[in-house]
This record gives structure tokens, C-alpha cells and sequence, in this order.
């Protein structure tokens, strides 16, 4: 793949919507929401960046580890990778309609069981939005995790439902998707949840269920203790709460709190294998990567997505070879610097 001239065709196909810096930390795009940008000043997408920017790996090259495995079991599957696309919707209207919203989910889902993991759809305010996701995910073979904004809960469950019809391998609820304006301003109102509504969601299905959007440690034992298979930590992105902390930030003391009880997935200014090995350092089991897939998706369709995700991969052999790590599992906070 030529991400040269990938990156060229996904800049201009996106022209209005996102400029496909050469380094994409929420700078230029702050405030651009609807959009790529972060909320309001967009300190919270640069958070996310700056934060695993800072973080450095020890290199250390006197060891016996001369073979890596990138591999990883989620979700009853084993996968190549531990970076998972991440669910992501709003074509039209945050990334320019250069595509429908089902051909977007079809490339990212065909993309990513190319590459040997998974992608994860999203909701919106458009009912379309979600049903695009599960189709693709019927067309995929079901290798794909459907996520729902914090709607009522019978609007949820009914959502739950399609998934499991769909053949998804896990679903789960984005709470950091409570204040999104858009979604109220399209009659569809979301809002945070209780740990009582979250228990009863868990209850609802034998699917894994999957809590997106914690960024504190009490709310990850919340969820643990709710009995949510796996949480995302994550700030949306940057895209609803102006001035939080970043993923990286937090991450290690959440990961203190839950590590072993639930899995840990990161999502946070992921830009490549280096980074992926940074957030399982800090305590992540795997990570999902977002505004880079879209460059993918818009500038080399499926093979632009997959060979995204096997970059990555191999940027993360190297990575791990360099720092002594045989196995994903085995990334712990000795190889921090």
C-alpha cells in the first residue's frame, strides 16, 4: 500500500471535514465538532495525545526475546492483533458524506477481518446508523461488536437484540455518549446511567457486554462489580466533554483498580504500534484506533484500512522486540522509561 498517496486521496475526499494532518493531535481541527475536532477548545482530544506522547518506552535489547506474538483471545475469538477499529458513525454529517453510512461499515468491518481483528460499529441519530453496523455484520460473518448510545433502557435492550440476531460477538453501551447534543436535537435523547440500569443491561443478554466511556477508577469498579465483561476507557475522543484528563493519564489507575476482574481496552490517540504498546504497558489488554482508520477508509477503501491495522501490527513487533516483550500479555509498566 502506498499510504502516501492513500493519505493524498483520503485529504482531498475529506476536504471540508478534516485535513489529514501530518500529525493529528486535535490542533487545527479544535472545536470542529460536528467534525474530526475535539469539543470546544479541543483540549480533551490534545489531551489524549500529549498524554501518550509523554509516555516512553525503555529500550532494552540484551534479552532472549528474538520472536514476538501479537496475538490476543477476545471475546472467545483469537484475534492477530489487540487493536480493534473503533466504533465510529456520523458519515454525513462528521465526515463529509464522501460515502453512505453502510458502505463506511462494510469497508472497516471487511477491513479489520482482513487484518485478523475486529471493528466496533456505532449509533447515532439516525436509527440508519446502527442498523448499517449490523448489516455489515451479518455480511462480515457476525466479526464485529455493535455499540449504543446511553438511550432509554427498552430502547437499548431492543437494540441488544437485533445484535445478538446479527450474530455480533459482544455489544455494549458508549456512556460517554451522554451529552451529545445531536442526539437530542434529532428526538433521540440520551443520557448518563445508574449502576442499577447498567446491571439490568448486563442481565439482559448471554452476549459480553461492554461499558465505553470510563476515565476513573471507581466508576471502572462500578462497572466491574455491575458485571460488565469489559470497559473502554476513553473521553469519546475528546469530542463531548471539553478539559478532561487524557487516556493515558488515567489509564494505569484504573488499571490498579480492575485489572484481572474485567478486560481494559484504551482509546486515545492511538497513531501507532509504539502507542498501542504504551496503553498495554500502562494496563490496556487491547486498544481501539479511530481518525486514522476514517484516512484509511476514504483514501484506500478496505485494503487502506487493513493495511492500516498490519502496520500497526508490525510496528508493534518491532516495538516489542526492542523492549524485551514476547507476548502482549507480558507489556507491564517495567518498560515504561
Amino acid at each position: 500500500m502506498d499510504f502516501k498517496a492513500m493519505r493524498a486521496t483520503a485529504r482531498e475526499r475529506l476536504k471540508g471535514y478534516c485535513r489529514v494532518c501530518a500529525v493529528c493531535d486535535g490542533r487545527v481541527c479544535a472545536g470542529e465538532v460536528p467534525g474530526m475536532g475535539g469539543a470546544g477548545t479541543g483540549n480533551s482530544f490534545k489531551a489524549n495525545y500529549r498524554a501518550l506522547e509523554a509516555v516512553r518506552l525503555a529500550m532494552r535489547t540484551l534479552h532472549g526475546v528474538t520472536e514476538v506474538d501479537t496475538g490476543v483471545s477476545c471475546f472467545g475469538l483469537d484475534l492477530a492483533s489487540p487493536v480493534h477499529i473503533a466504533p465510529m458513525t456520523g458519515v454525513s454529517y462528521n465526515i463529509g458524506g464522501g460515502m453512505s453510512e453502510e458502505e463506511f461499515c462494510d469497508i472497516v468491518l471487511a477491513g479489520a477481518a482482513k487484518a485478523g481483528t475486529l471493528a466496533w460499529t456505532g449509533d447515532g441519530a439516525d436509527p440508519q446508523m446502527f442498523d448499517s453496523g449490523l448489516q455489515a455484520m451479518v455480511k462480515n460473518g457476525g466479526r464485529g461488536v455493535p455499540i449504543i448510545k446511553p438511550r432509554a433502557q427498552d430502547e437499548i435492550i431492543a437494540r441488544i437484540r437485533r445484535a445478538e440476531e446479527a450474530g455480533a460477538v459482544a455489544v455494549g453501551v458508549d456512556v460517554d455518549g451522554a451529552g451529545l447534543v445531536t442526539m437530542a436535537q434529532f428526538g433521540q435523547p440520551v443520557g448518563p446511567k445508574s449502576v442499577e440500569e447498567i446491571r439490568e443491561l448486563v442481565a439482559s443478554t448471554s452476549l459480553p457486554f461492554i461499558l465505553k466511556g470510563i476515565m476513573t477508577a471507581n466508576e471502572a469498579e462500578a462497572a466491574a462489580q455491575a458485571g460488565c465483561a469489559a470497559i473502554v476507557v476513553s473521553n469519546h475522543g475528546g469530542r463531548v466533554l471539553d478539559h478532561t484528563p487524557g487516556v493515558a493519564e488515567v489509564l494505569p489507575d484504573i488499571a490498579k483498580a480492575v485489572a484481572g476482574k474485567i478486560t481494559i481496552f484504551a482509546d486515545g490517540a492511538v497513531r501507532s504500534g509504539a502507542d498501542v504498546l504504551k496503553l498495554l504497558a500502562l494496563g490496556a489488554d487491547s486498544v481501539l484506533v479511530g481518525r486514522p482508520i476514517i484516512t484509511g477508509a476514504f483514501g484506500g477503501g478496505q485494503e487502506g484500512v487493513s493495511a492500516l491495522l498490519e502496520k500497526m501490527r508490525i510496528e508493534l513487533v518491532q516495538a516489542m522486540l526492542l523492549t524485551g516483550v514476547a507476548r502482549t500479555v507480558d507489556a507491564d509498566g517495567s518498560i515504561i522509561a
